[in-house]
């Protein structure tokens, strides 16, 4: 058992890291948002490539941040019946749903996103817009981020079956605030 806590330890400390590195990703957002808004209506200037790479940004604060948002606990659940059962069959109910649904789910996800970047890279697809940006970068997120939040998955099924065992206690299960 030690050994899958020290891995959960790391996936937890890369899904951290990952996640912190997406909240800059908020700020430089708003950052192209206002120069190309002030260039745009002030100056009479535009281009799509920064409306593009606003919502490529966008997509990476979505994507990036999934992983962490799981390791904090911050994604929506119904809580009708979770919040009414006891922590071990909460527990459960985490295993389930971790590897019946989150773990098949992001394993499908970044094999389908996968090929679509594969080909997107090798014919080096660029938007039909004027002026717009490459696309494999922005589609190499998509499996990246489902990478992320399979690993967050497997690390939150390892802690779950630890607590069954009696191996670590789970922290209150409240999302950070500060998020």
């Amino acid at each position: 058992m030690k050994f899958w806590l020290a891995l959960t330890r790391l996936i937890d400390a890369l899904n951290e890291r990952v996640g912190r590195a997406a909240y800059w990703l908020v700020l430089l957002t708003v950052l192209i948002s206002g120069v190309n808004a002030v260039m745009r209506y002030g100056f009479g200037l535009s281009s799509n490539a920064w409306l593009e790479l606003q919502w490529y940004l966008f997509g990476a604060m979505f994507l990036l941040a999934a992983g962490y948002t799981l390791k904090h606990n911050g994604h929506v659940r119904i809580d009708v019946l979770h919040g009414r059962l006891s922590k071990r069959a909460q527990a459960w109910i985490d295993i389930l749903g971790g590897l019946v649904i989150l773990l098949p789910l992001c394993i499908l996800m970044a094999w389908l996103a996968w090929h679509g970047l594969a080909d997107s890279f090798q014919h080096s697809e660029m938007s039909p817009d004027s002026g717009g940006l490459l696309r494999w970068p922005v589609r190499a997120l998509i499996p990246l981020g489902f990478l992320l939040l399979g690993l967050q998955a497997v690390s939150e099924t390892i802690k779950r079956i630890a607590y069954l065992r009696g191996a670590i206690e789970l922290p209150e299960e409240r999302p950070r605030e500060d998020v």
